[in-house]
């Protein structure tokens, strides 16, 4: 039993959050925020399943309700659940998968030419030493 006494949910979702493993990484997302049109682009900082460290100029408050586009993986809704100088957290409505926002997905027409395959290669695009 907790010696503490009870937790809001923000507490539980926080203490969650940090004994999550995180990935370090540098990427943007798009932060939809209560009453506006557009997203506000964020970098994104430490990312685990449950929650995320975004940075951006934007004023956001404890508490409120937001959606992060990630990449490869689409819209999550969740809260910030604390607010930093230039940095807050937020805690995600749904787990997601930190290895699938980073993965880098590259379509064939972004390689350079010599790296297109030209449908005779058997095998992986790289080469063996």
């Amino acid at each position: 039993m907790d010696s503490l006494g009870p937790r809001s949910v923000d507490e539980e979702v926080a203490a969650l959050s940090r004994g999550a493993d995180r990935d370090s990484l540098f990427l943007q997302a798009g932060l939809i925020l209560p009453g506006s049109p557009d997203p506000v682009t964020v970098r994104v900082r430490n990312l685990s399943p449950g929650g995320m460290l975004a940075e951006a100029n934007v004023k956001v408050a404890q508490g409120t309700a937001v959606e992060v586009d990630l990449r490869n993986v689409g819209p999550v809704a969740g809260r910030v659940i604390w607010v930093g100088e230039g940095k807050f957290g937020i805690a995600f409505d749904r787990q997601v998968d930190p290895q699938a926002v980073r993965r880098q997905v590259v379509s064939e027409s972004d390689l350079p030419p010599h790296l297109r395959r030209t449908g005779l290669e058997k095998g992986p695009l790289y080469r063996r030493r």
